[in-house]
């Protein structure tokens, strides 16, 4: 269900980033996302403050949970989430380069699209509304 709704409702089609959202709203790590942890995973997911977003980017990007994120990780999320050219030589150097740069310029309060610079795991604002909408579509008749 939650992959379903990550990929139909909000778009997202990188396989590794739904795996780090639905380990995000997996609280417990049972590899279930239970009710409870769906209401407060979309929560943060739709209407999360700054710093909540924050805290929920870093889960997903930390990939080993071990609380920092290092070079290797956000390499590998580049690596996934970055379109590549064809006539590119060597496309890994400039993921490396673009590490780099991200490392020196870590400054997510001053720059929000930090947020999502390893791949997209927050929703647009359109894909918010039409999930709301829908979602309670229902409430909305009675």
């Amino acid at each position: 269900m939650v992959w379903n709704i990550l990929h139909n409702t909000f778009g997202m089609t990188d396989d590794m980033i739904m795996d780090r959202v639905f380990r995000a709203f997996d609280k417990d790590n049972d590899s279930y996302v239970s009710v409870k942890e769906w209401i407060e995973g979309l929560s943060i997911f739709l209407r999360g403050t700054l710093d909540e977003k924050i805290k929920y980017c870093f889960d997903v990007y930390d990939l080993n949970g071990d609380g920092y994120i290092s070079q290797e990780e956000m390499f590998h999320m580049l690596k996934n989430s970055l379109i590549r050219q064809p006539t590119e030589e060597d496309p890994d150097e400039g993921i490396k380069d673009l590490v780099e740069i991200t490392l020196k310029k870590m400054a997510v309060r001053d720059e929000n699209l930090l947020l999502e610079a390893f791949g997209t795991c927050l929703p647009d604002a359109k894909s918010i509304l039409a999930f709301e909408q829908h979602a309670f579509q229902d409430t909305l008749e009675c």
